[in-house]
């Protein structure tokens, strides 16, 4: 999946669109977590990393976000991608260690989902959290 990306030149439309995203630094924010829970869901983490941060991480910085914040918000969005059902590869993984059938896990997962979600929400937005003791 991270070489079809590559070859198709997916990776630089996104970064193009992004950095022209309205609303500043919450508008590239608010795009780069719902575009890593997406990306989280369908790739691990290394090659999205690999083929993103080098496009994303200097958008970033000319929207003036702190490198440790922006790295702190791409890694928790791609673990709740991990998780998010129907793609997510963990998910599954989890069912089958835990010996739990895929729809049973689902209807409690988005309690789970939803609690993470907006702990991501408060990280993206505050950034002390993340870059407060630097």
């Amino acid at each position: 999946m991270a070489w079809a990306l590559a070859q198709s030149g997916f990776s630089h439309d996104l970064a193009a669109r992004m950095a022209a995203v309205p609303g500043g630094a919450n508008g590239f924010l608010l795009i780069s977590v719902v575009a890593f829970i997406v990306l989280g869901s369908v790739l691990e983490g290394i090659p999205a990393i690999v083929l993103f941060g080098p496009l994303l991480f200097p958008i970033a910085k000319q929207f003036g976000i702190h490198e440790v914040h922006y790295s702190m918000v791409v890694i928790l969005a791609m673990g709740l991608g991990l998780f998010a059902p129907p793609f997510g590869l963990c998910y599954y993984a989890a069912c089958i260690i835990g010996r739990v059938p895929p729809d049973a896990g689902m209807r409690r997962i988005w309690i789970y989902l939803g609690w993470l979600f907006l702990g991501l929400l408060l990280i993206t937005f505050i950034p002390w959290i993340s870059i407060g003791f630097l």
